[in-house]
């Protein structure tokens, strides 16, 4: 038996008052003694009971709040506790470790991510016929600026400049008179700093001509070559000329783009210069050093200045054979004293010459020096019309190794002689076969040195260009005012002296319905605009749901949303004297895109007949005639008419890039598959 009292522990209690209070202290025993020792003693008063000791020890271990750290350790090392502490501590590693590898894979696994000038169209603006902010009558720095929320509004990222540079003006404006100025014309260093600024401001970037082959005759170092003054002496290629009968006979029969003799004779150095475009834009000479060292520090100076990328222009030209031989003749039977154009000889020796590409190799070599912040990788285009030398054209995309040029600006589109869809088809076709494995396509089909579309093949077809530039792989290049369907201005409105500076497509863009379309406050504009901009222009054609320029918008949306659109596989399906029909799609994604695009007359095709696996029934996504987006049409019978375009979007489980008869027919950059599980794009599909 166990003494207790009230089935607690064995304890006496004196049943005096007054009594010491350790009810907080666990089995121990209390005693209350007498203090008086003249009392006489007294024994308590015990009672017994039988307690089962299972229930005893039951009670002892049962844990509690507030128990001491002596006490909690001896529940902690029961084996109940200790086990279901390890297990959670495994899953909790295994978990961890199950996290970092999923992370790793993820990364592995998925595709590089599209660079800004991969994902946004850019936008070339020509300054001087942007936007007039002084009424002066000439476009500026400050104007486009003003203009920024437009670019927005197109949902474009990326704007182009052309040259800007202090400049006598002469070829618009791309023989500099100093690499490290603005042309008063266009604002101050201040101002362009100022728009810099604004562009990063609103997420946008900013690519900047430069012309590296010549300068203006006006330029510093020009003066100091003629006068040869120290180092600049052979900073251009000179030559002695013979004189005969009072006028001077070249070294050979070289003649500029422009047309005659490319060799001008200098009355203070008493010798020929040469210059492959205008007698004021003489050719620097690039197999000296200094002259390569200048340009490098021109690219470091603005690249510094914050500019996200540069346009080389007329870098076939860099170089010239030195053994000055004389070009050979296109037709052998002519004259060679009677040649004075241009395209009356092969440029064996003056465009291309070996050599070349190193140069272009080391800009790349500098521009990558300002790349390698996160996030402000400088883009690196070329800009040469090789026009039928498809490959030559081709080298400026570097090799696998060795980069150049982030792509050569490709005028396929705006070459082409005639419009169908067969000469669209070989265009197209032309480029994407013959880009290196791993290269990035880009197309425009406007330029400054061409006639806007609707002048060129007609305004019929301006919608149906910009559905076709818009919905091709790559990156697309929009002149200013395409986007609103701007035609050249009429020749007799053009003076004499104008057209020697600039040609009819440079006409001020149209903002408003206002005097001068809105493009200058003042009394003129330095180029006459289009009679048209009372309904061409950007203010009006915004209000209009079937507009120019709601499509255009249209088809920029669709671009930036749709995976297929912008990173997925390109399939020529069907190409005739009229349409000219593609699709896009991407590994993974049932949804597919097809275009059919009508560059010729009226025409009905069965497209089940070319693609069995067609469903019978797709969805117009976008046309060229808004009203028809939506409706639902039978892929047996499509029929456009003259210029119409037609977005169609439908669902498939067969794409058309995994078809043996499509093979060799279908091509894709930056390839991406789409796992619609992960909800996420992968490589290696």
């Amino acid at each position: 038996t166990v003494e207790v009292e009230a089935r607690s522990l064995p304890m006496e209690l004196s049943e005096k008052a007054g009594v010491e209070n350790n009810g907080f202290v666990q089995h121990e025993a209390f005693e209350s003694k007498e203090t008086d020792s003249s009392s006489q003693e007294e024994v308590p008063k015990t009672c017994s009971v039988d307690v089962d000791p299972v229930a005893v020890e039951e009670t002892v271990l049962k844990p509690y709040a507030g128990m001491p750290k002596e006490v909690l350790l001896q529940f902690s090392s029961q084996a109940r506790y200790r086990v279901t502490r390890e297990i959670l501590f495994w899953l909790i590693i295994a978990g961890s470790i199950a996290l970092v590898c999923a992370t790793i894979a993820i990364i592995a696994l998925s595709p590089k991510c599209l660079d800004w000038w991969q994902a946004s169209p850019i936008y070339q603006i020509y300054p001087r016929s942007f936007k007039d902010s002084n009424m002066d009558g000439n476009g500026d720095l400050k104007g486009i600026q003003e203009k920024l929320d437009h670019i927005t509004y197109l949902n474009i990222k990326t704007i182009w400049i052309t040259s800007f540079f202090k400049s006598p003006l002469k070829d618009l404006g791309y023989g500099a008179e100093d690499f490290y100025d603005i042309d008063p014309i266009f604002g101050s260093m201040k101002d362009f700093e100022d728009l810099i600024a604004a562009i990063h401001d609103k997420g946008l970037k900013v690519i900047m001509d430069l012309i590296p082959n010549h300068t203006s005759d006006k330029h510093q170092w020009f003066q100091l070559s003629r006068n040869r003054t120290g180092k600049y002496t052979d900073y251009y290629i000179w030559q002695d000329c013979m004189q005969a009968a009072g006028s001077v006979i070249p070294p050979n029969n070289w003649v500029s783009v422009f047309g005659n003799s490319s060799w001008q004779f200098d009355d203070v150095r008493k010798q020929c210069y040469l210059h492959q475009f205008g007698k004021e834009q003489p050719d620097l000479n690039f197999r000296s050093p200094a002259v390569q060292q200048e340009i490098h520090d021109i690219i470091k100076f603005w690249l510094g200045k914050g500019v996200d990328g540069l346009s080389f222009s007329t870098v076939k030209f860099l170089l010239e054979a030195t053994h000055l031989r004389d070009e050979p003749l296109v037709n052998k039977s002519q004259n060679g004293e009677s040649i004075t154009a241009y395209s009356q000889l092969y440029h064996d020796y003056t465009t291309t010459q070996v050599g070349l590409h190193d140069i272009i190799r080391s800009f790349r070599h500098t521009m990558n020096e300002f790349s390698r912040e996160p996030g402000r990788y400088r883009f690196m285009g070329s800009d040469d019309n090789e026009k039928d030398d498809i490959e030559a054209t081709m080298m400026y995309y570097g090799t696998t190794f060795i980069q150049e040029a982030d792509f050569p600006f490709n005028f396929n589109l705006i070459n082409m002689k005639n419009l169908s869809g067969n000469s669209i088809f070989e265009a197209v076709d032309s480029w994407m076969k013959n880009m290196p494995a791993g290269k990035w396509p880009n197309w425009a089909v406007g330029s400054p040195n061409a006639a806007r579309v609707s002048t060129r093949i007609g305004k019929e077809y301006i919608n149906v260009m910009n559905m076709l530039l818009l919905t091709l792989p790559g990156t697309p290049v929009t002149y200013y005012g395409e986007e609103i369907g701007m035609e050249n201005i009429a020749s007799e409105n053009v003076s004499e002296k104008q057209t020697l500076a600039t040609l009819p497509e440079k006409s001020p863009m149209q903002w408003d319905g206002k005097v001068n379309a809105g493009f200058t406050e003042g009394n003129s504009s330095w180029l006459p605009v289009n009679s048209d901009y009372q309904s061409v222009n950007v203010e009006i054609q915004s209000t209009w749901s079937n507009s120019t320029l709601s499509l255009y918008r249209a088809l920029t949306l669709l671009r930036n949303n749709e995976l297929p659109m912008n990173r997925g596989w390109m399939c020529h399906i069907w190409n005739d004297s009229d349409v000219f029909v593609y699709v896009r799609e991407l590994d993974g994604l049932d949804r597919v895109f097809m275009m059919v695009l009508n560059f010729g007359q009226e025409s009905t095709i069965d497209l089940q007949a070319i693609v069995p696996s067609l469903p019978s029934e797709a969805v117009i996504r976008l046309s060229t005639h808004f009203s028809n987006a939506g409706k639902v049409v039978n892929t047996k019978l499509i029929t456009t008419e003259m210029g119409e375009g037609l977005v169609l979007e439908y669902k498939t489980a067969k794409p058309v890039h995994t078809m043996e008869a499509f093979q060799g027919k279908c091509f894709v950059a930056e390839k991406a598959c789409y796992s619609k599980a992960l909800n996420l794009l992968y490589m290696n599909c």
